[in-house]
C-alpha cells in the first residue's frame, strides 16, 4: 500500500506536467511559424518560396474543382 501514493503522483507529474509541457512547447513552435509565415505575406515583392507554394496550391485545388 505504500507505493501506491509515489506511483500516482510519478503518473501525475509525468503525464500531466509532460503532456502539457510538450502541448505548450508545440503551440510555441506552431505560432512562430505563423508568424513569420504571415509576415511573408506582407513582404513586397513576396519570396520566391511563397509563390511556389501558392502557384502548387491553385493547381491542386483547380484539378481538385475539374473533379
Amino acid at each position: 500500500m505504500e507505493f501506491i501514493l509515489p506511483a500516482l503522483i510519478g503518473v501525475f507529474l509525468g503525464f500531466v506536467f509532460g503532456v502539457g509541457c510538450a502541448l505548450a512547447v508545440m503551440y510555441s513552435i506552431y505560432m512562430g511559424g505563423y508568424r513569420a509565415a504571415v509576415k511573408d505575406t506582407q513582404i513586397k515583392p513576396p519570396p520566391e518560396r511563397l509563390t511556389k507554394a501558392l502557384a502548387k496550391l491553385s493547381a491542386t485545388s483547380a484539378s481538385a474543382a475539374s473533379d
